[in-house]
């Protein structure tokens, strides 16, 4: 019998990332979403095309899949869920909660001697299936979860831009990928998906990730959109914005090198290797796109004041992310209800106050002080 995975997320991420790998692998995917005309478009396709772009183009063709609209038909997705091999998400970390009773409920009903079925939340956020792992908990109703469902956390890294508002389905992707994802929870028996690296740590992957490309991409998109750059390669270009992510991506890698014993080397041409993808003309990737949801990305654990945090705690030099943070306080694009929250807070708190709100750090934490005064700054221009 084929092997299955119900995939929640049909969007451009789940069709040509994770969708695609467990396609390669040999599952049957199911694709679950409460978009109701992508969910139409996907009953009706018999196939879709996956295109990389970048130094080693390829194009696939996905088919064999089948689509469920979660927001309406809870009985069939259940039924799905029941006999998967393999259930992942591609949701965003916010939207798990919302979909984690369906989950739950797809494990309640499974047979008592089917295998475990794999849950793994590919999403940009440290731990995420920790996270759905919690909301499936609180949801379930069934026989023993545990005998029921492993949780399995990754780290996911493929940047999708954009697409061609004629493309369809079809989607079009950096010829990079990795999903990390820890092997611990399989107990040695892993599934068979070629496109995965297991490993013994997760730790240090998403946080190598999380540091490196995500805080990476942050930085060039609010640099290059105040110098007035239309996208990311747009951006990476101009060497003044160029200079001020180097400078970035050499703080976070001496926290990493510091923290989790990265090979100095390696390191370096793993920042060298993402300002190269950054750098890529095929991938359209407008500034204003990944540069939103700044008051997220500016959070306690995120991509900026996280690093910034760790490395004022032992000491070392976070200018290039404090200059980054400062870049996010004057990124104001229209249509960004983040971006809009954010000015307002910036508008109506004091300084105490709208650090507190924004960044989470306690007043005694070494970065406060600094964090602080970009705030200051960026309120005496409003």
């Amino acid at each position: 019998m084929a092997k299955k995975a119900v995939h929640f997320g049909a969007g451009n991420i789940g069709r040509g990332f994770v969708g695609l790998l467990l396609h390669e692998a040999g599952y049957e995917v199911v694709f679950a979403d409460v978009a109701d005309a992508l969910i139409d478009s996907l009953d009706a396709a018999d196939s879709y095309t996956v295109r990389t772009v970048g130094q080693h183009p390829t194009e696939t063709v996905v088919d064999g899949f089948r689509a469920v609209n979660s927001g309406k038909d809870l009985e069939t997705l259940t039924g799905e869920i029941a006999s998967a091999d393999v259930v992942t998400t591609a949701v965003g970390v916010h939207i798990l909660r919302f979909v984690a009773p369906a989950i739950a409920a797809g494990i309640a009903a499974r047979a008592a001697d089917a295998p475990r079925v794999a849950v793994m939340a590919c999403e940009n956020a440290i731990n995420a299936t920790d996270t759905l792992e919690e909301e499936i908990r609180k949801n379930y109703e069934g026989d023993d979860l545990d005998a029921k469902a492993l949780f399995a956390n990754t780290a996911v890294d493929r940047i999708v831009p954009v697409q061609d508002p004629a493309a369809g389905l079809d989607v079009t992707v950096e010829d990079f990928h990795e999903w990390a994802v820890d092997r611990t929870p399989f107990g040695g028996d892993v599934p068979d998906i070629p496109g995965v690296t297991w490993v013994d740590d997760l730790a240090p992957y998403i946080e190598r990730k999380l540091f490196t490309v995500n805080t990476g991409h942050a930085t060039t998109a609010w640099h290059g959109w105040r110098a007035g750059h239309a996208t990311i390669a747009d951006a990476i270009e101009d060497p003044a914005v160029e200079a001020k992510v180097r400078e970035v991506l050499a703080e976070t890698s001496e926290l990493l090198i510091a923290k989790h014993g990265f090979d100095a080397q390696t390191q370096q041409d793993y920042a060298t290797k993402v300002l190269g993808r950054f750098h890529n003309r095929a991938l359209p990737d407008p500034v204003e796109r990944v540069g939103r949801a700044p008051l997220r990305k500016l959070s306690r654990h995120d991509r900026i004041v996280g690093p910034a945090a760790e490395l004022a705690e032992r000491d070392m030099a976070a200018q290039g992310l404090l200059d980054s943070f400062s870049a996010a306080l004057a990124f104001t694009p229209e249509g960004d209800e983040e971006a809009d929250r954010l000015q307002e807070i910036l508008r109506t708190e004091d300084a105490d106050g709208a650090t507190a709100e924004i960044t989470g750090l306690d007043p005694e934490h070494p970065l406060y002080p600094q964090v602080k005064e970009r705030i200051a700054e960026r309120q005496s221009v409003l």
